[in-house]
């Protein structure tokens, strides 16, 4: 059995050591999950586990100035600062609404041929009960 402490420090997933690595260079990059710590006094770059009950996405409209960076720094790191983007996660792509360029809606009926059909189904259902009572009398 296990819960979640709130204030439990985040699991380090990966400590590197800044600079260069095999192939790229490491940089402290809180937007992408990279965070400059110290271990035993020594600078490096930490990267920490994810929490699953805590991932979620956002839709950034294509033509979002500044990117995917600017709109995370705008509209979710306000509100959760410890955010980060996962970057082999992000999929570029484009949501086409057909309902919003495709649907013709139907105008709707008038108050008084609603009242008509309601009408009309009230007498067809009370000749049908009367049919039935007057039925069974015999």
């Amino acid at each position: 059995m296990s819960w979640r402490e709130e204030t439990a420090p985040p699991v380090v997933a990966k400590t590197h050591k800044p600079g260069k690595t095999a192939k790229t260079t490491i940089q402290a990059d809180p937007l992408h999950g990279l965070y400059a710590a110290q271990v035993d006094g020594k600078p490096v770059v930490q990267e920490y586990e994810p929490d699953p009950d805590l991932r979620d996405t956002e839709q950034v409209p294509l033509l979002e100035a500044g990117g995917i960076a600017a709109f995370i720094q705008r509209e979710v790191l306000p509100y959760t600062p410890d955010a980060w983007v996962k970057a082999d996660a992000t999929k570029i792509g484009y949501e086409v609404s057909f309902t919003r360029h495709f649907y013709k809606p139907q105008p709707l009926r008038t108050l008084d041929e609603i009242r008509a059909d309601i009408l009309a189904i009230e007498e067809e259902a009370s000749g049908l009960l009367d049919g039935l009572l007057k039925g069974n009398s015999k």
